[in-house]
């Protein structure tokens, strides 16, 4: 067993499935907004489909210009944008995250290989932990890196993010030593600058909230559609990366929190 590898992955993409929660919290915003309107002359609001809705945040199509597609007038969207930010991340929303697809498999992959997991999410660390606790996804993690801000994973602020990398790295270092191997793992602009400001490889999930052109721009060192297919191909297997999805996907349950 190799040891002293270590993968400092995001939650919210890579691991868990936002698209539903960011969904209805727009379908949310949306509806109170028609409600409050209904005394004065109002646009013609029409929701967008929940595949169009993701595949704009995914090019990471402004939030504003998301609104006016969905009949807000220009002067509406601040109050809009203001409400979903402030709602999204509300606990009563999270029942609808789920787990990514094959995140076990890749879990006990990393476990059987011995290589470290540490977590680092702009998500409120309480929220972060208490999530991991009722997947039963606790136990895989060494370290858990967590904000005290509900809303700054919506916002997803880089600067936000290299600092908490930073602090997490150095604490790796402090503990353990300098790891043999080690990577960045997540799915958006701020995972892959700060890996890069780190000077750690970085790897491009693409399933999360960023397509993969997007994510391109910013010169990952590897990328890969999923979680699972990443831990394959860095520390897994050389035999489990050519797996047909189809299969894998049969062999791994889908953990609903």
């Amino acid at each position: 067993m190799i040891s002293k590898r270590t993968i400092f992955c995001d939650l919210d993409g890579p691991i868990v499935d936002v698209s539903e929660r960011y969904y209805r919290t727009y379908l949310s915003g949306l509806n109170a907004f028609r409600a409050e309107s209904v005394s004065r002359r109002s646009p013609t609001i029409q929701p967008l489909s929940k595949q169009k809705f993701w595949e704009m945040k995914q090019h990471r199509v402004p939030d504003g210009e998301i609104a006016i597609r969905s009949g807000l007038h220009e002067q509406d969207t601040d109050a809009f944008l203001t409400r979903v930010r402030t709602t999204v991340n509300q606990t009563h929303l999270l029942h609808h995250d789920r787990i990514q697809p094959g995140t076990r498999w890749a879990f006990n992959l990393l476990n059987q290989q011995g290589v470290k997991l540490v977590l680092v999410t702009l998500r409120c660390q309480q929220q972060a932990t208490q999530l991991l606790h009722e997947c039963g996804l606790r136990p895989f993690f060494s370290e858990i890196y967590g904000t005290c801000d509900t809303d700054a994973a919506y916002v997803n602020s880089v600067d936000c993010k290299v600092a908490l990398l930073k602090r997490a790295w150095h604490d790796h270092l402090s503990r353990h030593g300098h790891p043999l191997q080690a990577w960045m793992v997540g799915d958006t602009e701020a995972d892959i600058s700060a890996g890069q400001a780190v000077g750690l490889p970085t790897v491009a999930i693409t399933t999360g909230i960023r397509s993969q052109s997007y994510l391109r721009k910013f010169n990952p060192t590897y990328t890969f559609d999923t979680l699972l297919n990443a831990v394959n191909g860095l520390v897994g297997r050389p035999t489990a990366s050519f797996l047909p999805h189809a299969d894998m996907d049969s062999v791994c349950s889908v953990a609903r929190c």
